[in-house]
């Protein structure tokens, strides 16, 4: 019988992030179906060949090995393993290294993740972590860069209103667009404040501004020159293809990154990271080292390996975790204690 294996998800930008594991599913052979919860997902975002799950006795009778999840919670209830596989690469936001008792098993990307969640799993006793790389970034690195008539700024901000810079920046990314040299992808998170939206809606009128409305940043990373951002998983995920990267009050910045802390400074920042320094370029590269070292595309199978040897091992007893649990069910109006 084939093996079974479930996702889990709660937010529009897990789709990019499990698809490759998908993949890596489907080619061993296994089955694997898909939970949406919440207002945010809907099934219309899933493919003709992606199978749903949409209650909760259809996930016990699927009887999954494993649950995938790029969020931080998962209902108890499931059957399976729990793994987390993070939703970006963002070590430095508040909660990243927060444990809430629901997972067997954490996905790392690289060392500046690896180590501390190695530290939890030794004071907390009940979990694994193994170093495996991010699916979502399996296809990141077979492209092809299409030739840009004029150089693309990719704006990237975060949603949080104490990181994003989009209040900060609006002025300066509104006369980069009117200057005529730069095109200018805007893409949102999806949490993103309404009104924020709305504001930057009013730029669309101009011809080399564009507000980027698919779920994959990672296409737009790949075609763009420069990457604009704050404090973002978007840093990241720029970084690890030698994209130049401009963040505005970043909230740690390093020396990869060309940090600014005044918006005045937005068009020579520009300017730098379109003349990268081999300095800089190198900085660039040591970074990637400790953040997600590998590309060879294979992160989702390393996922797979690291899941099945957790459950031959054997999964241990995970806290009580009583308040969690109980709003977890309340939410899926599952209160069965089995």
């Amino acid at each position: 019988m084939p093996k079974h294996y479930l996702f889990y998800v709660e937010q529009p930008y897990s789709f990019a992030i499990l698809r490759p594991l998908q993949d890596a599913i489907r080619a061993n052979g296994a089955i694997v179906k898909w939970f949406l919860k919440g207002q945010e997902v809907a099934s219309s975002s899933l493919r003709d060949d992606e199978l749903e799950l949409t209650t909760v006795e259809a996930v016990k009778a699927f009887n999954p090995r494993a649950v995938f999840v790029p969020g931080n919670v998962v209902p108890d209830f499931f059957p399976g393993a729990k793994v987390q596989v993070f939703h970006g690469l963002e070590y430095k936001k508040k909660g990243h290294f927060g444990i809430r008792g629901f997972f067997d098993l954490y996905c790392t990307h690289g060392p500046l993740t690896t180590k501390p969640f190695e530290a939890l799993a030794k004071k907390h006793g009940y979990f694994s972590v193994i170093e495996t790389g991010w699916p979502k970034l399996d296809p990141y690195f077979d492209y092809t860069k299409c030739h840009n008539e004029k150089p693309v700024l990719l704006y990237a901000p975060t949603f949080s209103p104490n990181l994003s810079s989009l209040e900060a920046l609006y002025e300066q990314v509104k006369q980069l667009a009117k200057s005529g040299d730069y095109k200018i992808q805007l893409k949102f998170h999806p949490k993103t404040k309404t009104q924020w939206q709305e504001l930057y809606a009013q730029l669309e009128a101009i011809d080399d501004f564009e507000i980027a409305g698919d779920d994959n940043l990672i296409p737009l990373i790949q075609q763009a020159d420069v990457v604009i951002s704050d404090t973002s998983s978007a840093v990241d995920e720029s970084l690890l293809i030698g994209k130049p990267v401009i963040t505005f009050n970043n909230h740690q910045p390093q020396d990869a990154l060309i940090n600014i802390t005044d918006p005045q400074q937005l068009p020579a920042a520009v300017k730098q990271a379109l003349t990268l320094s081999d300095t800089q370029k190198a900085r660039i590269e040591q970074y990637i080292l400790q953040v997600h070292p590998y590309r060879d595309g294979q992160s989702a199978n390393r996922v797979l390996a690291a899941t099945e040897a957790v459950i031959d091992t054997g999964l241990k007893r995970k806290p009580l975790n009583l308040i969690r649990r109980y709003k977890i069910r309340k939410s899926l109006n599952y209160m069965k204690m089995s």
